[in-house]
């Protein structure tokens, strides 16, 4: 409505006094032109998969990421250390918090930031922590996992999309905060014979959300991270995501369509999931989607694979071509925005 008016006032300016009117006119044509033409998009830098897989490799390496263990710990170590090497500014969030079996888990999230100092900031999150008990195997269901998709592969995109953001000589136009969630997967079992404790996935965007690392802290939005390295991994738009944060969806899945992804970034809707992203959104008033992989159409009712919290949660299921997708879709989203 107000470029109709303009070009109104400029067709009667024309009239009464071409003479004086005929610079305002040139002015206002190509103002017009510059808010109908869609902004041609930015290119982002490329993102490595073979350095994404080695990083999904190293936190395999460790052995099982749970939580008051020595592969835990060093873990964490070994990402601070990654990140701070990537010139980012990072803190950390050290807490102990509850599990539902009564165990008091030491945790902590670590938080990342790229030009701290912008006003406008994208969120990017992924947990860090691995399943202590595989409770959909038959084989061993009281041991840990490795958890080289459930986990790893999220922090594996993320620490890549770090190092290419440090590396590259274009930097993007918003600020870029990454978290690293703890305590995401020592939720209660589904065949826990203990009493249901509510809320006990997840802890450490729980307490995040509670607890920002900057006081009243915002981002324009987030995307999470989460099982996003299997071999021919289809993400659907997930529930909550959707509920809380349709706009942002349909940026991600525009996206990946349009720089060559559609077939991980499906055009189906999924069921809504409690992940991390959930409380980002309900506690910490964050619009957050999460690309996970999910198959609402699966035979056995599993929507979330044959490898979820199972053994075969390994390295042999773990892609490139997964790990490129949707980190060269994460990158075009923020270097975009």
């Amino acid at each position: 409505m107000k470029n109709k008016l303009n070009m109104l006032t400029l067709l009667l300016c024309g009239t009464l006094c071409l003479a004086s009117c005929d610079s305002t006119d040139k002015s206002g044509a190509n103002q017009v032109a510059t808010v109908e033409e869609e902004a041609a998009p930015v290119e982002a830098p490329d993102f490595n998969a073979d350095s994404a897989y080695a990083f999904v490799e190293k936190q395999v390496a460790f052995g099982p990421r749970v939580p008051n263990t020595g592969p835990h710990y060093q873990a964490g170590e070994w990402i601070v250390a990654k990140l701070k090497e990537y010139g980012a500014q990072v803190q950390e969030q050290k807490f102990q918090m509850k599990a539902y079996d009564g165990t008091m888990l030491n945790l902590r999230n670590v938080v990342a930031s790229y030009n701290p100092d912008a006003a406008n900031r994208i969120l990017l999150a992924a947990h860090w922590d691995t399943r202590p008990l595989a409770d959909k195997d038959e084989n061993n269901p009281d041991k840990p996992i490795d958890g080289a998709n459930d986990g790893a592969s999220g922090v594996g995109v993320l620490l890549e999309i770090a190092r290419t953001i440090h590396e590259a000589q274009q930097k993007p136009n918003v600020g870029v905060d990454l978290i690293f969630f703890d305590g995401e997967d020592y939720g209660q079992p589904d065949d826990s014979a203990m009493p249901y404790v509510e809320d006990s996935w997840c802890l450490g965007s729980q307490y995040w959300s509670k607890n920002k690392h900057v006081p009243n802290y915002r981002a324009n939005y987030g995307i999470l991270l989460d099982m996003v390295g299997a071999e021919n991994a289809r993400f659907a738009r997930e529930g909550y995501s959707r509920q809380f944060a349709k706009e942002v969806v349909d940026k991600v899945w525009k996206a990946g369509n349009s720089i060559g992804y559609s077939d991980f970034f499906k055009y189906k809707n999924a069921p809504a999931i409690t992940d991390d992203h959930y409380y980002v959104n309900t506690i910490g008033n964050i619009r957050m989607i999460d690309i996970i992989e999910l198959n609402p159409n699966a035979g056995n009712g599993d929507i979330f694979g044959p490898y979820h919290h199972r053994h075969t949660d390994s390295m042999d299921i773990i892609s490139k071509n997964t790990l490129k997708a949707v980190g060269q879709t994460v990158l075009h989203v923020v270097y975009n925005e």
